[in-house]
């Protein structure tokens, strides 16, 4: 295993003031300083320890060194195929497969994303935990964003709720869809007596789904999505709600007769990079399952 070295940011004080002030501007959580002192993290000004008491002067190079973090106890590194779309200092993209969890469950404790990601961050020498920022169900396939550090973590889901991270779906749905380009503003809670199940319900939490149909092929139609907001199952309810459900997804009315999981692919992601603030750009094509529905109809 290679060797273990925290994660560490340098800035530049942009005017005189009080650190606590300036670390708080560069998007640096109360959370993340309280683990920084006292998890085994510093703070440095100009290469000399600090406190966030301490006053900066414009220009002072202050350095932020994270605590080396700890796999949780209840998750288990397992050796397991990764497609790894990109990887650097702060983030790890990959593309997931249908059928296997994001994160272990009671009814599947290995074999998920998460535990295969805990064994590539032991072997070379990642010291975090598993920092997820966007999460797939078991059948949906595509893109799934790690962060490599809580801070890098929250600064990703700064991003998702001022909607600069943008994720688009491809999905198959039942039936011939009227509108070609629509949004779907419905509230979505947890259905009553169901710890799984999500509905539309006026007492839910607000959310919005973006929907443009790419083809119209009858008996069901091809979709582009684009989550505006990020409620758990999110694009599922929405698309019943509004009587198309997902092929294949029998939760929620659809049908397994021609595709043995949801039809539904995070095809893109598009993020400013936590670090850099460089926009960056990922793209995973249709798996062979969902690919396989477009050839029947050429």
């Amino acid at each position: 295993m290679k060797q273990l070295n925290p994660f560490q940011l340098t800035y530049a004080a942009k005017e005189n003031g009080i650190l606590r002030e300036a670390l708080s501007d560069w998007g640096i959580s109360k959370r993340t300083l309280a683990s920084v002192k006292y998890g085994g993290g510093l703070i440095l000004v100009n290469g000399a320890e600090v406190t966030v008491r301490h006053i900066v002067e414009k220009g002072d190079a202050v350095t932020v060194i994270f605590p080396l973090e700890e796999l949780g106890g209840g998750l288990k590194a397992e050796l397991g195929p990764l497609k790894i779309i990109h990887e650097d200092e702060a983030l790890l993209i990959v593309d997931k497969p249908a059928l296997q969890n994001t994160i272990p469950s009671r009814e599947h404790p290995g074999g998920s994303l998460a535990n295969f990601v805990a064994q590539h961050f032991e072997d070379n020498g990642v010291p975090a935990t598993l920092h997820i920022a966007t999460r797939l169900d078991r059948d949906t396939s595509g893109l799934v964003c790690i962060a490599k550090n809580r801070h890098i973590h929250h600064t990703l889901s700064l991003q998702q709720q001022s909607k600069r991270m943008k994720r688009q779906y491809e999905a198959f749905v039942h039936g011939t869809v009227g509108e070609k380009d629509f949004l779907i503003t419905e509230p979505i809670g947890r259905k009553d007596g169901s710890i799984i199940e999500r509905e539309v319900r006026q007492d839910g939490k607000f959310a919005e789904t973006a929907v443009e149909v790419l083809h119209d092929f009858g008996e069901f139609s091809h979709l582009r999505l684009q989550l505006n907001t990020g409620r758990t199952h999110q694009i599922r309810v929405h698309l019943s709600h509004i009587g198309h459900p997902l092929i294949g997804d029998d939760l929620y009315g659809g049908s397994r007769s021609i595709i043995e999981r949801q039809a539904l692919h995070c095809r893109s992601l598009e993020l400013l990079h936590p670090v850099s603030g460089e926009k960056m750009f990922f793209e995973s094509l249709l798996h062979d399952d969902m690919a396989a529905l477009l050839q029947v109809k050429r």
